[in-house]
């Protein structure tokens, strides 16, 4: 895995990004990036945040976050040689959720490629059980994002 810029260089206001490595294989007939592979992307830049920002792997068979949600939007087509990056913030932390935001960022067009706005749920065994966000991960990711995030207030213990 391609390790995470740092923030002085991640665009948008973005305070982490994950660079894409463009594979032959996720270009369609329109010779541009088929819209199923966009997710595979966000996937990735979820991913190296939780590792980066939570500082630990996440095991699932403890506790981790599962995708609840999730909404994207197309904007400009991703063609083979450009050079794009996952760029992704934590926008509010609840109880047992965690709101996201995603962008994909091509630095050949300079343009947004896509966006993306997803909730993940806090979870242990498997998923099979939702529970508070545990509250060490709430610490570094609201220590990660600039400051003002919400984070709703609850008992954590």
């Amino acid at each position: 895995m391609v390790s995470p810029s740092p923030p002085s260089s991640t665009p948008l206001g973005f305070r982490h990004s994950t660079p894409v490595q463009i594979r032959f294989t996720d270009i369609d007939q329109l010779e541009h990036v088929t819209n199923s592979v966009y997710q595979q992307y966000y996937d990735m830049g979820r991913m190296a945040y939780f590792d980066q920002v939570l500082g630990e792997p996440m095991d699932w068979k403890r506790e981790g976050l599962v995708l609840v949600s999730l909404s994207l939007d197309f904007l400009s087509p991703i063609r083979l040689h450009h050079r794009v990056e996952v760029c992704t913030r934590v926008v509010s932390i609840g109880r047992r959720s965690v709101r996201m935001e995603q962008e994909i960022y091509n630095h050949t067009t300079g343009c947004v490629c896509s966006r993306s706005r997803s909730v993940m749920a806090a979870c242990v065994e498997h998923g099979s059980r939702s529970v508070p966000v545990p509250a060490r991960w709430v610490e570094r990711m609201a220590a990660h994002e600039p400051q003002g995030m919400p984070i709703e207030p609850c008992e954590r213990g």
